[in-house]
């Protein structure tokens, strides 16, 4: 049995660097396999996971010799954290790792979405030129709304400012004096809603934020804004954002998380045909170059510790 055991994709060279100096087992495609994942256990020290394992209850009674779980990304709500603190297991995010993937990402979607003209090639190919119906609006000179004000919010903020935008924020868990807060107006949850030209989440799942944006909140938004979750799953009540982007009551919104993930076919009937929606596969911190920098992190703590170090 293996010491270390990674259940979803790493880079290369990080599982390289794992399994030339301890016995690991690396199966992208475990997660999918959970009988597997269980009975692979019983002699493992440290699990490495993205978002989609579940480390609950049952995983962690099929792994008693369990000391650590390593998360390739910064959600933990797969995560039984009470669970691993009462065995002593410590879990290690990789904090800022993947800050600026995902930083990017809300940027270009947010110009996607106010500029409208990107979803017309199969019209402008067939010979059609609806150049008036594709005429949308510039970023610069708009409002970008920050629920939560953490570290990825901030790289979005620093990127939408040197656009020309006005940031605001809204993250009752910042203290007032924090010097974050030079680089955005902190405003209520109402004057935020209000005042966003675009509305990204930055925010962790929990009691208090599931379905923080649900009907009230779509409501309260301007009807020419857009949302952009690149967050967690569930907080956001989809079926409420799809009916106000089908009755036009919001300009548009992207989902990179779902309450469902992988979204299935039944869960995503409620967006089909939907306009100016993007959604993508739970990949917003994922880039070539952060994957690297996720791994790289996560497999140094995992030899560290191995080795009496951390």
């Amino acid at each position: 049995m293996s010491r270390i055991v990674i259940t979803e994709f790493m880079d290369e060279a990080a599982v390289a660097d794992l399994s030339e100096a301890h016995d690991t087992l690396y199966q992208p495609d475990l997660v999918d396999r959970r009988a597997d994942l269980m009975g692979a256990l019983s002699e493992t020290e440290v699990l490495v996971v993205r978002n989609r394992t579940r480390v609950d209850a049952d995983l962690l009674a099929a792994a008693p010799r369990l000391q650590a779980v390593g998360r390739l990304g910064v959600g933990l709500d797969n995560i039984d954290l009470a669970a691993c603190k009462a065995r002593g297991i410590t879990v290690w995010p990789a904090t800022g790792a993947n800050d600026l993937a995902v930083a990017e990402y809300v940027i270009t979607t947010a110009m996607i979405l106010l500029r409208t003209a990107y979803h017309a090639s199969e019209r402008v190919a067939a010979g059609e030129w609806p150049r008036q119906d594709l005429i949308g609006a510039e970023l610069s000179g708009r409002v970008m709304g920050l629920l939560g004000f953490g570290s990825i919010a901030r790289e979005v903020a620093s990127r939408a400012q040197a656009l020309g935008m006005t940031v605001i924020a809204h993250d009752p868990h910042l203290p007032g004096d924090n010097p974050a807060w030079a680089a955005a107006s902190s405003v209520s949850f109402a004057d935020l809603l209000a005042q966003s030209d675009v509305l990204s989440l930055h925010i962790p799942l929990t009691p208090e934020t599931r379905h923080i944006i649900d009907a009230k909140a779509l409501e309260a938004m301007r009807p020419d804004a857009v949302l952009i979750n690149a967050a967690r799953g569930g907080v956001v009540d989809e079926s409420a954002l799809a009916e106000a982007l089908g009755q036009s009551r919001l300009a548009g919104a992207a989902l990179d998380v779902f309450e469902t993930e992988p979204l299935t076919a039944e869960a995503g009937q409620k967006f089909t045909g939907l306009p100016n929606l993007i959604l993508t596969p739970h990949v917003a911190g994922v880039t070539e170059e952060s994957n690297v920098r996720v791994s790289s992190l996560i497999a140094g703590k995992v030899l560290d510790h191995l080795a009496g170090r951390g």
